[in-house]
């Protein structure tokens, strides 16, 4: 038998499944339950680019996703996805791996910013075909990892038409051949671009913690992601946990709610632990593993990396 604290996230994160799903007026960022794949054209357009910037530069054979595409979501904000993002590129890097790092986040981009970087171009420049993806990506360190950035702030980014999120996708994939790994920092929440995001990635990394609303939105997100791609291979990391112990609670509590009522049961692909020395390294614009490469977080966060390497 399910327990209580199951059916209360089931029960809870149903209802705005079932809401975002019937609304009327839907904004932005709730989900039509359409498969990330099936691409729509979006009313939303502008005169700020060439809507047609990308697609003379894609190959049409290429795979929307790729299994070298790793995304790192989140059902809500503020649970430590960018700096997870950060410190799993730079966890990979150190196990030999050649990482990019792609700030998916169209509305709020900040890689560069905890990064303490200040680049020359970044996605929009790409988007309205001023420079190829490529040309945008820069070093973090000495050549650890290459960083394409973001920007926040503009409103047609925020509101990029299907299309262009088709092209972009292309793009990624295309790009992602030249890298063991990409990363995609994307943003919070069900919403079109993240939907579109994830679907390009062969594993999707939701990042949750012991917050009941970060529990029940992060169900909110797999039910989502399940009902458009059932075979997705979405794990769950847990960050910010009182102890590894603790850590693996706040995951079954999100297990045994997706088993009663999903019929599936999302892998736990790591636990973090809480570690002051997180926001210390966000202060400093620098990553975990070059500032405090021997704490807690970092730690975690390259068993989670080694894991990534064995599996994906």
């Amino acid at each position: 038998m399910l327990d209580e604290t199951a059916t209360h996230i089931a029960l809870h994160s149903d209802r705005a499944f079932r809401y975002c799903s019937t609304s009327a007026d839907r904004g932005a960022d709730t989900p039509d339950l359409e498969p990330p794949v099936v691409l729509q054209d979006d009313a939303h357009d502008t005169d700020e680019r060439n809507p047609n910037a990308l697609e003379a530069t894609l190959h049409a054979s290429t795979p929307l996703t790729s299994n070298r595409i790793i995304a790192v979501a989140a059902g809500k904000g503020g649970v430590g996805k960018t700096w997870f993002s950060i410190s799993l590129s730079h966890a990979l890097a150190l196990q030999h791996r050649n990482v990019l790092l792609f700030d998916a986040d169209l509305r709020l981009a900040n890689v560069d910013v905890q990064l303490g970087l200040n680049p020359a171009h970044d996605i929009a420049d790409v988007l309205t075909g001023q420079h190829t993806l490529k040309d945008v990506a820069l070093a973090y360190g000495d050549d650890l990892f290459d960083v394409v950035a973001g920007r926040s702030g503009i409103g047609w980014l925020a509101k990029l038409p299907a299309k262009e999120l088709n092209a972009l996708g292309r793009t990624l994939a295309d790009t992602a051949q030249r890298y063991d790994h990409m990363i995609l920092d994307t943003g919070a929440g069900v919403g079109r671009i993240v939907r579109k995001m994830t679907g390009n990635a062969g594993v999707v990394l939701l990042l949750i913690n012991a917050d009941p609303t970060s529990i029940v939105d992060t169900y909110v997100s797999l039910k989502v992601a399940l009902a458009g791609r059932p075979a997705s291979d979405v794990r769950i990391v847990v960050n910010a946990a009182d102890s590894l112990r603790d850590g693996i609670k706040t995951y079954e509590a999100l297990r045994r709610a997706c088993e009663g009522f999903l019929g599936k049961s999302p892998p736990l692909a790591g636990v973090i632990r809480y570690d002051p020395c997180v926001p210390e390294a966000i202060r400093q614009q620098a990553s975990l593993l070059d500032v405090y490469p021997a704490s807690m977080a970092a730690t975690d966060v390259q068993v989670i990396a080694r894991r990534l390497v064995e599996t994906v």
